[in-house]
């Protein structure tokens, strides 16, 4: 009626993923573009400063 494994995991929860960097998140990349956004948006409002201060 019920298979061995299913003794061993009676609530049926995933196999654990096997512990390493192989497919895990890519916190680097993610940094990058974390710091271009930061400097875009300096960017942005430096800009922005520089056309009100000029204009008026």
């Amino acid at each position: 009626m019920t298979e061995p494994h299913d003794q061993d995991n009676p609530m049926q929860h995933p196999e654990e993923q096997p512990a390493g960097t192989e497919g895990g998140p890519q916190f680097g990349k993610l940094l990058i573009v974390l710091a271009l956004a930061v400097i875009l948006m300096g960017l942005v409002t430096w800009v922005s400063v520089e056309y009100v201060t000029r204009f008026t």
